[in-house]
């Protein structure tokens, strides 16, 4: 079973164009698009976490909101960046936003990636270690995390306020969240390191290596190391896997107007990021039937059983929501899906 859901990056601008000029406005229509997205039985609403851009920057008050206002839909992230996070507060704020919601938490995490501000995550007061690198403090903070969702105790009682001796676990605790925290993998090594550790798998648009294959290929394989890593571990419940793709179909004169004279990219890109030689995948832009034969031909959508749309949030909730219905209706069966709602009834 294929499941869908969007990806939005809450980005606001004060432009004569934009239909998203404030933080608020960037906040509120996430809200919004969250809960049309679930009317037409998508799958899931995921949102982007950046620091020191004017994006989603405090992902748990937003889903906590997402969830008091749904009911069925997946809500979570497609990353947060582990570099910045206190783990056991993150551990409390991630409980609260899932008791809310009934159990639909995805948290997507990661190491973190290229960002505007020089050494952020240090300006919020966290530096690795003399002899370790900022990578070694995510995952060492992510261990923390995700032992303190499963109930782990992670600090001594006191006992003149107790009466007992013993490790306290955070509260409050919200059963199975553990199962349910994603890694956001740039590389084949990272997805094998997920595997091993019992995360989902989340996979971008954009890979931190490059062996001279097609990005769908290149991913699928990602993809396939991840699984069997996962299989060799011996991890008792099923894993996921997550990719994003960028899904613009165009049938309206508005839609011609903002992509119609947009350069169709039929292959991906390559660059330099972060250290590394990168490979980007290409967009999905042009008319449904087209868009729908390429995804049905996408090597990672097809190993994949969750894929996340990007939307342009800044052009408003009725455009994008227009923009997933024609996703929904005419591109999405192709790859397997069918909405929510069919399933509960079939």
């Amino acid at each position: 079973m294929k499941r869908i859901g969007f990806l939005s990056f809450g980005h606001w601008q004060r432009a004569p164009w934009s239909r998203t000029q404030t933080a608020a406005e960037a906040l509120t229509q996430t809200i919004e698009l969250a809960e049309a997205a679930e009317a037409l039985g998508i799958d899931g609403a995921y949102v982007r976490v950046h620091h020191f851009a004017r994006q989603l920057a405090s992902p748990f008050p937003l889903l906590a909101g997402i969830g008091a206002r749904t009911s069925r839909i997946e809500i979570g992230t497609a990353v947060i960046d582990m570099r910045y996070e206190n783990p056991l507060y993150m551990a409390e704020d991630a409980a609260a936003a899932d008791l809310i919601a009934g159990g639909r938490l995805q948290l997507g995490i990661s190491r973190g990636s290229p960002e505007p501000a020089l050494n952020g995550a240090h300006a919020f007061g966290y530096l690795p270690a003399e002899g370790a690198t900022d990578a070694d403090l995510a995952r060492e903070k992510t261990a923390l995390f995700r032992a303190a969702i499963a109930g782990a105790g992670v600090v001594e009682a006191d006992p003149q306020m107790t009466g007992a001796t013993g490790r306290l676990a955070i509260q409050p605790q919200s059963p199975g969240l553990e199962h349910r925290i994603w890694w956001g993998s740039g590389n084949r090594d990272s997805a094998r390191w997920t595997g091993e550790q019992g995360m989902n798998l989340m996979s971008s648009t954009l890979l931190l290596e490059d062996t001279g294959v097609p990005f769908d290929e290149l991913q699928a394989d990602q993809i396939a190391i991840f699984r069997q890593s996962w299989a060799e571990a011996g991890h008792a419940h099923e894993p996921r896997v997550s990719v994003s793709r960028s899904v613009i179909p165009i049938v309206t004169d508005e839609d011609r107007a903002y992509f119609g004279g947009r350069r169709r990219e039929d292959s991906d890109q390559l660059g330099y990021l972060d250290g590394a030689f990168a490979r980007f995948g290409r967009s999905y832009t042009g008319e449904p039937d087209v868009i729908a034969e390429e995804l049905a031909r996408d090597a990672a959508v097809r190993a994949a059983d969750t894929v996340l749309l990007t939307v342009p949030n800044q052009l408003g909730v009725e455009y994008n929501a227009r923009l997933l219905e024609t996703i929904a209706r005419e591109i999405a069966p192709a790859i397997g899906w069918r909405p929510a709602r069919d399933q509960v009834s079939a």
